[in-house]
């Protein structure tokens, strides 16, 4: 996995990544200890609250950053983000009210909308081989997972010597170091592309997304992550100190738990999905995802707690790893920035659902209803994908078109004469409608 690194532009971005992450990890975690400090036992309304407002950011202004990362340079783009959420975090540790934490996440997210899409869309142009771009996206769930493990992890050692507030400075290196590392690499420029209206810039990702079939299951397995997902995040704190009535430090090692079993399944993908198709294991991780839901109603105590959340971490990587892949696989390099963008705000839309739900119902009738109405939530979500992916997924499709015979379109693609051809085919100005199968295709104009 790790020989992707020798590529010095990707090794650059992937450190980035890794800092930045473990300075929004540090914040995580302090933002939870500060809103239980706010609001006692209401804490998960206080947090289900303040990352819905996180979606809120990310599912309104992801697509307008996908339009601008269609033409702006991105290395400039991704270092002012980097900043902008540096001077954010700073701010953080001085929040005395819950309204305070509500408008500086809203900021603080509303740069991570125009950060994240940009720069995930800008990988697989640095690795285009897929191999490469596999792995590429096992270490980047391990990023993510750095954020759930070691993150909780140097909280609970910094903890034991300093006031929580302290871990946001964390944060603040993490972004201006990962500004740092974009800086001294030389990244792809956005391809020449026809003129199209900012609307149109805005929108053709989500046009392309819902098109496109996997896309739509990918969709819907989303909604099995973020339910999931939501209950960790958001009802962690209530489970091990209110419920359980044990302190901070447990907090962090429970959410560590949850990034040991994801690191655990980002670390043996590549080799499984080198055998394996990607239907098969998304769907097995989301069916487990609601099956760990149901179990989450009947908590025990602590100990299962940490069992089950690694669990739950396992199936977590293994639903949504992978969907980097599908979304490769479904755009073109001139299309890929506003698919990215779409992915971004759409699966973001089902975190801006489930996290209040996740808040608001274990606050009021307690936490195994809010695990209940989750699990059935995730259940909706695997039901929906299976139904909504084909089982049979080629990446090359016969379809028609009515062009004319010296049309550039025809170059390097077999066709019978008859405006019949096969291609990898993706969503686009050529190709707006996916092909029926296993009907004969409609014709594309």
């Amino acid at each position: 996995m790790i020989e992707v690194l020798a590529n010095r532009t990707y090794r650059h971005l992937f450190l980035a990544q890794v800092i930045a992450l473990v300075g929004t990890g540090l914040a995580t975690v302090a933002i939870g200890l500060l809103a239980f400090e706010i609001a006692g036992a209401d804490a998960g309304a206080v947090l289900g609250t303040a990352l819905a407002i996180k979606m809120i950011a990310y599912v309104a202004l992801s697509p307008i950053a996908g339009a601008f990362a269609e033409v702006l340079p991105r290395r400039k783009m991704l270092v002012l983000l980097d900043v902008v959420r540096a001077a954010v975090a700073c701010a953080l540790p001085f929040v005395t009210e819950a309204w305070q934490i509500y408008l500086l996440i809203f900021l603080l997210q509303a740069a991570s909308a125009a950060f994240t899409p940009t720069f995930q869309a800008t990988i697989p142009e640095v690795l285009p081989d897929e191999a490469q771009y596999t792995r590429a996206l096992s270490l980047s769930r391990l990023a993510y997972d750095l954020e759930n493990l070691l993150s909780p992890m140097l909280a609970a050692l910094l903890l034991t010597v300093v006031s929580f507030h302290l871990l946001f400075a964390g944060t603040v290196v993490g972004f201006l170091i990962s500004a740092l590392l974009v800086v001294s690499v030389s990244l792809p420029k956005p391809a020449q592309k026809a003129r199209r209206s900012f609307f149109e810039r805005t929108t053709r990702g989500m046009r392309s997304y819902f098109a496109t079939p996997r896309l739509r299951a990918l969709f819907a397995i989303s909604l099995a992550v973020a339910a999931a997902g939501s209950m960790v995040i958001v009802n962690t704190v209530v489970f091990v100190q209110a419920r359980f009535g044990l302190g901070q430090q447990e907090v962090a090692w429970a959410m560590a738990a949850f990034g040991a079993g994801s690191m655990i399944a980002a670390l043996l993908l590549p080799r499984l999905l080198d055998r394996v198709q990607d239907r098969p294991v998304m769907l097995a991780g989301a069916a487990f995802l609601a099956a760990a839901l149901v179990a989450t109603a009947m908590l025990p105590g602590y100990g299962v707690l940490l069992g089950l959340w690694a669990v739950t971490g396992v199936a977590y990587a293994v639903a949504q790893t992978p969907s980097g892949r599908l979304l490769r696989r479904s755009s073109s390099a001139e299309n890929r920035p506003s698919l990215f963008a779409a992915h971004f705000a759409i699966s973001h839309s089902c975190w801006l659902l489930t996290y209040p739900l996740a808040g608001w119902i274990g606050a009021r009738f307690g936490l195994p209803t809010a695990a209940i109405v989750l699990a059935v939530i995730a259940g909706i979500g695997v039901i929906a994908a299976f139904l909504m992916w084909p089982t049979v997924d080629e990446a090359v499709l016969a379809h028609t078109h009515d062009l004319p015979d010296d049309d550039p379109h025809w170059a390097g693609a077999a066709h019978d004469g008859h405006g019949q051809h096969r291609h990898e085919f993706v969503i686009d100005a050529l190709h707006p409608h996916w092909p029926d199968e296993p009907t004969p295709a409609r014709r594309m104009r």
